[in-house]
């Protein structure tokens, strides 16, 4: 995939040009009124000169009902022993977590050579919530969308790498949080919307990074949310 291909959504109606890339999952795509969407790789697929009348479609529902009833064959012929695992065991929770608390995290890829590292962004869901989220940089008076996704309940994300020639992109970031819980009932938690002012010159100070209960080593960690109360503009 590449800028210039013409893409199509796959779970939802549209698609258009490829304008650009955020990092390595997000591809920005320009519709035909000119916004540009930003949308994970893996939801879109790159269209073809293919022919997309009745028959090609008839061809490729068959091709698919044919690929399922061998699979399910294949799958009732295999032992049970030989299938392979799908449980996924859902999330624990944790005594104290269903206050909401969570941390923006930049954690230094070789701690001992600070002048040289490289580093990594995190978001830390410390609570009992999922959290859908969306992390955004401010250019200007515009904002940019630089990756979004869930975070399952006490846990963090890897949200992207960066080096010191791209300080100056993130002294003012926003993110915009949505916390639920799946299968049960909870408490309704306010969106959380959480503009946070980072120090770029904190990256070339080893005290700014410290030891936490996060990461196993040193992080510069901005509190977005503790114990249900949003923290001021930072």
């Amino acid at each position: 995939m590449k800028i210039g291909d013409q893409v199509r959504f796959l779970s939802e109606i549209g698609g258009g040009k490829v304008a650009g890339f955020q990092g390595k999952n997000i591809v920005l795509v320009e519709d035909e009124d000119g916004f540009q969407v930003p949308m994970r790789i893996s939801e879109v697929v790159v269209v073809g000169e293919e022919d997309y009348d009745t028959k090609h479609v008839i061809e490729a529902k068959a091709s698919s009902a044919k690929a399922a009833l061998q699979a399910a064959n294949e799958e009732e012929e295999s032992e049970p022993a030989d299938r392979p695992i799908t449980f996924k065991a859902k999330p624990e929770e944790r005594k104290g977590g269903d206050k909401l608390s969570a941390y923006l995290a930049f954690v230094p890829m070789n701690v001992k050579e600070l002048s040289q590292t490289r580093f990594e962004t995190y978001l830390v869901n410390d609570s009992n919530y999922y959290l859908r989220y969306i992390y955004m940089v401010a250019e200007g008076a515009a904002w940019q969308v630089r990756a979004e996704g869930e975070i399952e309940p006490n846990t963090k994300e890897f949200v992207e790498e960066f080096g010191r020639e791209n300080l100056n992109e993130f002294e003012h970031c926003c993110l915009q949080l949505i916390a639920y819980k799946r299968d049960k009932h909870f408490l309704l938690k306010p969106p959380v919307n959480a503009q946070v002012r980072v120090d770029t010159v904190k990256f070339y100070k080893l005290h700014a990074f410290r030891e936490n209960d996060f990461f196993e080593q040193p992080a510069l960690i901005y509190t977005l949310i503790e114990n249900d109360v949003q923290k001021a503009k930072l």
